[in-house]
């Protein structure tokens, strides 16, 4: 192969990586973008005025994601249940499902799933459900958020009777023996852990513009990378012809 079809083969495999590099850096961008504008929302849900659990019923959980609301409600411990292997703080633990029923009884016989905190556990499945019981009665502030997407897979954890492997509606409302709103809240409060065996409030999304800029600069950097070490490489290539001709030339 001659020096100018090895410079012209490697420059046109130079070219495809700086395209796919700026491709993905452009990606990123844009996902910088969606996520900025997701950020907003929230921050203008989450300054928004407190719903009650009678004006949450029935609304669309598109349009009331991540408001806040002002939970009274009386907690049935009897079907609560737990999300197993979370973790927090780089800890094992489950997150505490417990179905509440609005003291006011706008909901009938439906139950809302409260998120009620996370739980230490060295397995990530197994705790004392007694005590990390609160209040008959619960009074505080939570986010709304909805259901993950159903996934494949068994939801319930065959070694656990109270334990989920998923966090599913559906297991939920035959496992808690009623039906759910298709929404679940995650309890506020304070998220330092002060004693293993109560539970403490999980923390909500963090809005910030997470690492998408830093990625996006990242590819267009190994875009330069690559022009210019084809630069550096088609310069040699051709300087090295001339010097092999002076040589030749001397006496």
């Amino acid at each position: 192969m001659t020096v100018q079809r090895s410079t012209i083969l490697f420059g046109i495999l130079t070219a495809i990586a700086v395209a796919v590099c700026v491709r993905l850096g452009i990606w990123q961008l844009d996902r910088l973008q969606e996520r900025r504008a997701q950020n907003s929302i929230v921050q203008e849900r989450g300054n928004a005025p407190a719903l009650s659990l009678r004006e949450l019923q029935g609304q669309d959980t598109a349009v009331t994601h991540w408001r806040r609301v002002r939970v009274e409600g009386v907690a049935d411990y009897a079907h609560e249940m737990v999300h197993a292997t979370r973790s927090q703080n780089g800890s094992p633990g489950v997150h505490l499902l417990t179905p509440i029923r609005p003291i006011d009884g706008s909901w009938g016989d439906t139950a809302i799933v409260l998120l009620r905190g996370y739980l230490y556990a060295a397995d990530g499945r197994t705790v004392d459900l007694d005590k990390a019981r609160e209040s008959d009665t619960l009074r505080l502030d939570a986010l709304v958020t909805s259901f993950p997407p159903v996934r494949a897979g068994t939801a319930r954890m065959a070694s656990g009777g109270r334990a989920l492997r998923l966090l599913d509606r559906d297991t939920l409302a035959t496992m808690m023996e009623r039906p759910l709103g298709a929404m679940v809240l995650l309890a506020l409060g304070d998220t330092i852990m002060q004693d293993i065996s109560r539970p403490t409030r999980v923390p909500p999304p963090t809005v910030n513009d997470g690492p998408h800029l830093s990625y996006a600069l990242q590819w267009f950097g190994f875009a330069t990378v690559f022009a210019v070490g084809f630069l550096v490489f088609a310069r040699g290539r051709k300087t090295r012809p001339r010097a092999a001709s002076t040589q030749s030339a001397m006496p």
